[in-house]
Order: structure tokens, then sequence, then C-alpha cells
């Protein structure tokens, strides 16, 4: 369990499927929710009190949506033990799509193929540390139809990098891996020139604090490939220590829905604390007013409600 930025952080993830699925519920779209980095369904979290106690994880509470549930629900995890436990969690559910994928979320994703004409949903990406490669976002970016929530390691990522020397001082397999994470070099952004007192002196390089040149990298990578899609709007979770720990950041999916979508997205964010302050309390009801969401909100233009529109399964 990771502290209670992950109540927050699934809290937010709650209320915008609430949000999404209420907002789509009229729409002749089938909806999906793609979990892809699933882990077990529930989180245990140690209690002073009583032990430990469970938490509904990602994949549970996209299950408990109600409202409109979504038509096709595909949980993505590579440890067969947890896919045992998502198993579980399915088998609770026998009316519903749920369908568990024992494999590499990257793989996963880069190869789904459906008919977007006919499915829009919500993909949620959860990585432990630094999984997630910048050729799946781009083939996410491609399919234009799914908003994304992507969980941005900041902090594992800073760990691997030197503050006072040159980006070339980075071993080779970290630098492969930030290659993978930002779709090129651009990282190599956060080091500078430093001026010696002798100009005779070689050039010495150094990185700026913190993580916020890391951050702000790769939201630039994903404003260029999103375009108006991304969201500048962004959290940052924190540890007791108040140390940056993740970002977490939105893209929307279809063209026609941006203006709604980011915008749900942003009042979310912007409303973090009254998130936090709901949970505390036990109260998890959607945080949104109703007249927040416009009645056109995802609506599909006539060419997308072809009767004779084939969609193609999850692979």
């Amino acid at each position: 369990f990771g502290g209670n930025w992950t109540e927050i952080k699934l809290g937010i993830l709650e209320s915008y499927l609430d949000a999404y699925t209420t907002a789509m519920r009229k729409q002749r779209f089938q909806l999906m929710y793609i979990d892809a980095f699933a882990g077990e369904g529930r989180i245990g979290r140690r209690d002073d009190v009583d032990g430990v106690r469970f938490l509904s994880g990602s994949s549970e509470r996209a299950l408990r949506i109600e409202n409109r549930p979504f038509d096709r629900l595909a949980f993505v995890e590579m440890d067969p033990e947890r896919c045992k436990k998502l198993e579980l969690l399915r088998d609770g559910h026998p009316e519903r799509d749920v369908r568990i994928e024992n494999k590499d979320a990257n793989d996963f994703l880069r190869n789904l193929q459906e008919n977007w004409r006919r499915w829009r949903g919500v993909l949620f990406l959860d990585p432990f540390a630094t999984q997630v490669e910048w050729s799946t976002i781009e083939a996410i970016a491609g399919f234009e139809a799914l908003d994304t929530w992507i969980l941005f390691p900041v902090s594992a990522i800073a760990r691997t990098l030197p503050k006072s020397r040159r980006p070339e001082d980075v071993s080779k397999e970290w630098e492969e891996r930030l290659n993978l994470v930002y779709g090129d070099e651009s990282w190599k952004d956060l080091y500078r020139e430093r001026k010696q007192g002798n100009l005779f002196e070689a050039l010495e390089y150094e990185r700026d604090p913190g993580v916020d040149g890391l951050v702000e990298i790769y939201k630039d990578n994903l404003r260029n490939l999103f375009g108006e899609r991304f969201s500048n709007r962004s959290t940052a979770f924190r540890n007791s220590k108040n140390s940056p720990l993740f970002e977490f950041l939105f893209c929307a999916g279809n063209p026609s829905g941006v203006k709604i979508a980011t915008g749900i997205a942003r009042h979310l964010l912007d409303h973090e604390s009254t998130i936090r302050k709901r949970l505390e309390s036990g109260n998890s009801s959607q945080v949104l007013p109703s007249s927040f969401l416009p009645p056109d909100f995802g609506r599909a233009p006539p060419h997308c409600l072809k009767k004779n529109a084939i969609s193609r399964p999850l692979h």
C-alpha cells in the first residue's frame, strides 16, 4: 500500500469513471475499461487498530460503476499469482464481460485492435516504476478513443540520475530505459553547463535539483503528441516526508470530447482536497455536481452509429 495518496488517486479515478459513464449512458458507443497494471484487484493496508484492512483497487472500483456499466473490462497483469486473484474477482461477476490478460501491458496495448468507431473507454496506466514505454503512449494517442490517466514515476526516474555529472555518466542500462520512457533523449535537457572560474577548465554539467524538470519534459512530449487532448493540469503525489513520488496526468481520447473530458479531469484534480475529506469520512460518492456534465459530452457523430459497424475482440 502506497499511503494516503493511493486512496486519493483511486478516488480521483473512480470519480472520473462515474462521471464518464454517466455522460456516456445515452450514447450508442460500447464502453471499455482497461487496467494496464491491475495488480490483485484489492490493496492491503495495515491498520494500527484492526491489523490489515483491504482497500478496493482500481479494477474492483471499475466493476462497481453501476449507472452505466462498462460493456467490457480488461485487467492486464504480468504476475500469474495476481492474475489468479483477478480471476476470483471476475468470477464474482459472472454477468460481466471481464477479461484477465496475463501479458506485458506495453505489448497488450500496442497490439490492441478494436473498431474505434464503435468503442470508447478509459485506460488506467498505474505502473510500479518505469514500465510504460513511449511507443505505447504513441499507440494510445493514435486510437483517439481512450481517455487515459497516467501515473508518472518521477521518484523512480530521479533516483537513476546523477546530480552534478555529465548526462553521459548515467549507466547505459538506465539511458536505454529513459529513452524508452521519454521516447527520445529529451530527458538529457535536464542537464546544463556549469561555468568554471578558469576559462581553460573543461565544462561541467549539473542537473537542477528537484523533479520539476523531469515532469515538464514528459509533459512537453505528451503535449506534442496529444495536442489539445493533453491536460496541462496534473497533481503530484508525495510521501509522508513531502517528497514527490508520482505525477498524475490526464489525456483525452477522442478530439470531439476534449473540452468536457479535460474539464472533468481538471475539476477532480483541483478538488483533490475535497476527495481526500470524503474518503476520510468514508463517503466515496461522486464529487462532481450533475450540472458540470453537459448532455453532449461524448455524443457520437452520425457516421459512428452505423448499424453494420463490426467490433473486433481484444487481443
